[in-house]
């Protein structure tokens, strides 16, 4: 596999004649051939994974992918013409659903006792939804008015969930007031923490939230500060524990899969528009990959600023990785495109 793989890159990057100082663009011939990324995570790029009749089943912001247990990619989107599809991994489309959901953001898996449910951060309306797969709504969770945050709904933006093997289900309220609910798995707030700040233990745009459970005896929270470049650590509990440095990185929810954490990065550099990569951080939590980024670099213990280096992306919003370590990449804000299959090589 590594021979093969070397090989692939070794004639894909002399084909194309990929440069390392300053931002290159590619059309979807030109990127045929093309490996992206660094060290052991390369990728070859499929720009037209997923594309549909856009008339019969139109996207407006890709937000947020995932993969359920029969490797079907799930996609949500804003366009209330069909919040979700649902692809297979060759980018054929088997089903479609939902109508009532104008501004879904966040989508989270989680199997519940072997049955799976999608769990649906709706800007607009406020809320988090949990559905069936097939998109039957089994439970709705306000604004959290009792934790006395919040004065009323349009104060609450929920951007993402994660769920804790007992059921319990955090809310990150990234474009609201920064803070996160933590509920039983029955809607009962037990915890508030967070908030608006730059300090440790606060967020600018707590974006992103997950599980990290590669430590499977002490599971933690992963937390996005999007325009801070950080990702930040806390307990299960809410305490602080560490933070991440990605300077240059604007990243959304982080993704676990094996050891690695991957991120869309919507934007890069000073934060400039259409300048997004993929992070992809190694089980020591350091950058190791930026597929259509600068190559990773440490001086000293630090992260060299990032940006953005193949114009591939313009605002990757979130990732999802099958078994076979392929990336699914959904984007924001991208001329209504869907969305770009990586495949590891």
């Amino acid at each position: 596999m590594m021979k093969r793989r070397k090989f692939i890159e070794q004639s894909s990057l002399a084909g194309i004649g990929l440069a390392s100082i300053g931002t290159m663009s590619f059309s979807s011939d030109s990127l045929k051939d093309a490996i992206i990324g660094h060290g052991d995570y390369k990728y070859k790029v499929d720009l037209n994974w997923g594309k549909l009749n856009s008339e019969r089943f139109p996207v407006q912001d890709c937000h947020e992918m995932v993969q359920d247990a029969k490797g079907r990619i799930i996609l949500l989107t804003n366009h209330t013409q069909n919040n979700v599809l649902i692809y297979d991994k060759s980018g054929k489309l088997l089903d479609s659903w939902g109508t009532n959901y104008p501004g879904a953001h966040g989508l989270t898996l989680h199997d519940e006792n072997g049955t799976e449910f999608l769990y649906i951060c709706d800007n607009n309306r406020h809320e988090v939804i949990k559905t069936t797969l097939d998109g039957k709504v089994m439970q709705v969770l306000p604004f959290p008015k009792e934790t006395g945050k919040y004065q009323k709904k349009e104060e609450y933006i929920p951007t993402e969930t994660t769920i804790a093997d007992n059921g319990d289900i955090y809310v990150a309220d990234g474009y609201g007031a920064q803070y996160i609910t933590h509920y039983d798995a029955k809607g009962n707030v037990k915890n508030v923490f967070g908030g608006p700040g730059d300090e440790d233990h606060l967020f600018n745009n707590a974006h992103g939230i997950c599980i990290d459970d590669r430590d499977a005896a002490n599971p933690t929270l992963l937390i996005t500060a999007r325009q801070q470049n950080k990702l930040k650590r806390f307990s299960l509990a809410g305490e602080y524990l560490e933070t991440i440095d990605l300077p240059g990185a604007y990243i959304c929810r982080p993704v676990i899969h094996n050891k690695q954490v991957y991120l869309a990065t919507i934007w890069s550099g000073d934060g400039s528009e259409g300048t997004g990569f993929i992070s992809i951080l190694d089980d020591n939590n350091k950058l190791v990959s930026a597929p259509g980024g600068s190559t990773p670099t440490y001086q000293n213990g630090n992260l060299e600023p990032m940006h953005q280096s193949l114009k591939i992306f313009r605002h990757p919003h979130d990732v999802c990785i099958d078994e076979d370590e392929n990336i699914y990449v959904a984007q924001w804000n991208s001329w209504n495109t869907y969305p770009i299959k990586l495949y590891r090589v």
